[in-house]
C-alpha cells in the first residue's frame, strides 16, 4: 500500500492508524472552547499546550492532562506534535503558521489566516512548498445549513445565487475601548478580523473569486470604526453585499444572510446559522422533489465530524397552483412554475447556537485529520484563507480611499508569495 507523505506524518502505517498529535499555542478563552469541542475526536490526541502566560498554560494543560509550555518553539521541539493549532490574536497567525509549516507540521489556524494579503500569500505558498495540510477555521464552511444550500443547488432544486447579502448587527459589550479588536495593527480591522467569515461564505456559495469591491467605514463619535459595509462584485455580475456593525447589546444582536436564486430566496439567520427558510417557485416535478427532503434530513444536513443532537428538522409545505402557470422568463430562463414551496431547515433554534458553533469547529478539525490521513485537500484550505483576506484588505482600502478596488486572484497571490 502506498501511503501519501502527508498521511505518513499522521502516523499511518498500512492499516494501523495512530492519532494525530496536536500542540496548541494560545491558551485564552477561545482555545478552551476549541479543545472542549474536539476533546473526544477520533484520530486526534492533544500532546501539549503553550502560552507566554504560565498561569493560562498551566490551567489549560491541567484541564486536559497535558504539559504546559511557554512558546511555539517549545511545542515544535516535541516529536509527538505533528500538527499545531493556532489560537492566538490575528496579527500573530501568519508568522506562527509559517514557523510551524517550515518545521514540517500541519496547521489548524484560527481566522483570519493573516492580517494582510502579503502575509496570507506567504503562508499559502509555504503550505504548498512544505506539502503540509493547513486548515483555516472558517466555521461557516462546516455549517450544515450552508452545506445544505450548496447540495440543493448542485441537485438543481435551487439555481445558483444571483445575489448575496449579509447584515450583521453584532455586540460590542465585551469590546472595551482598549480591546485589541479596535486596533487594526492587531486585528486588521473589522473586515479582516470578522468579515473574512462571510467573504469566504460568499465565495463558497457563489462558487467564484470576487473581482472588485467598493466599501464604506463609519466611526463612532470620538472612537474607532464600528460599522463597515462592502459591495463585492463576483464574475457574471453577481453582487455580494456585506454590512458589519459592532454597536449592539448582546440581547439585540441580529444577523441575516439572504440569497437570491431567481425563482427562489434563501434566508439564513445567525452568524452561527441555526435556521434557514427557503421560498421557491417550481413545477410539479420540482414540487415532488421538495416534498421528499424531510426523508433525506440525515443526508442533507450531514457534515463529517458534526454530531447531530437529534432535534434537527426539515419541514416542507407545497402550495399547488399558487401562481400563474404562464412561462416565467429571466436571464434566458423559461419555465412554468405554478407551485410555491416553503421549506424550513432548523438545527434546533437559537438555544442550539453554542452547540452548532462547537460542532462546526469539531468538523473543521475533523477535516484536518481527514486531509492529513488521506493526502487530499481540506475544505477550508490556505487558498480559502488567502482569498478571504484579499477581499477584506481590498475592502479596507476601498473604504479609506472611496474608490473601487480590484481584488487580487488568490492563485496569483500565492505565486507572488513565492517571490516575497
Amino acid at each position: 500500500m502506498c501511503v501519501p507523505d502527508a498521511a505518513r506524518q499522521a502516523g499511518i502505517s498500512g492499516q494501523a492508524l495512530t492519532p494525530l498529535g496536536v500542540g496548541l499555542v494560545g491558551c485564552g478563552g477561545f482555545a478552551e472552547f476549541v479543545l472542549d469541542a474536539v476533546a473526544d475526536l477520533p484520530g486526534l490526541r492533544l500532546a501539549a499546550v503553550a502560552d507566554p502566560s504560565r498561569d493560562r498554560a498551566e490551567r489549560l494543560g491541567a484541564r486536559h492532562g497535558v504539559p504546559a509550555l511557554a512558546s511555539l518553539d517549545e511545542l515544535l521541539e516535541r516529536d509527538d506534535v505533528a500538527a499545531v493549532l493556532i489560537a492566538t490574536p490575528p496579527a500573530t497567525h501568519a508568522a506562527m503558521a509559517i514557523t510551524a509549516l517550515r518545521a514540517g507540521r500541519h496547521v489548524f489556524c484560527e481566522k483570519p489566516l493573516a492580517t494582510t494579503t502579503e502575509d496570507a500569500s506567504a503562508v499559502a505558498h509555504e503550505a504548498r512548498l512544505a506539502g503540509r495540510v493547513l486548515v483555516v477555521d472558517h466555521v461557516l464552511r462546516y455549517n450544515p445549513l450552508l452545506r445544505a444550500v450548496r447540495h440543493l443547488t448542485e441537485r438543481g432544486l435551487l439555481a445558483a445565487p444571483r445575489r448575496f447579502l449579509f447584515e450583521n448587527d453584532a455586540s460590542d459589550e465585551d469590546l472595551g475601548p482598549d480591546h485589541w479588536f479596535w486596533d487594526p495593527a492587531h486585528s486588521g480591522g473589522i473586515f479582516v478580523e470578522h468579515g473574512v467569515h462571510f467573504f469566504d461564505a460568499a465565495r463558497a456559495l457563489l462558487g467564484s473569486d470576487p473581482v472588485s469591491v467598493r466599501a464604506t467605514a463609519v466611526a463612532r463619535p470620538g472612537g474607532p470604526v464600528d460599522m463597515v459595509s462592502a459591495d463585492v462584485v463576483h464574475p457574471g455580475g453577481v453582487l455580494a453585499s456585506h454590512l458589519h456593525s459592532f454597536t449592539h447589546a448582546h440581547r439585540a444582536e441580529r444577523q441575516l444572510m439572504r440569497l437570491d436564486h431567481g425563482f427562489a430566496e434563501t434566508r439564513i439567520s445567525g452568524w452561527i446559522p441555526v435556521r434557514a427558510e427557503i421560498s421557491a417557485w417550481t413545477d410539479e416535478a420540482g414540487a415532488r422533489r421538495w416534498e421528499q427532503l424531510p426523508d433525506e434530513l440525515g443526508v442533507l444536513l450531514s457534515v463529517d465530524g458534526f454530531r447531530p443532537h437529534g432535534e434537527e428538522r426539515i419541514a416542507v409545505r407545497v402550495e399547488r397552483g399558487a401562481g400563474s402557470a404562464a412561462p416565467a422568463r429571466g436571464r434566458g430562463e423559461q419555465r412554468t412554475v405554478p407551485h410555491h414551496v416553503a421549506a424550513v431547515l432548523d438545527l434546533g433554534g437559537e438555544v442550539r447556537k453554542p452547540y452548532v458553533y462547537a460542532q462546526s469547529v469539531r468538523a473543521a478539525v475533523t477535516d484536518l485529520v481527514r486531509a492529513v490521513r488521506e493526502g487530499t485537500p481540506p475544505v477550508a484550505d490556505a487558498v480559502s484563507g488567502l482569498a478571504a483576506v484579499a477581499v477584506a484588505e481590498a475592502a479596507t482600502l476601498a473604504a479609506s480611499t472611496g474608490t473601487e478596488e480590484r481584488v487580487p486572484s488568490p492563485d496569483l497571490a500565492v505565486s507572488e508569495g513565492a517571490s516575497a
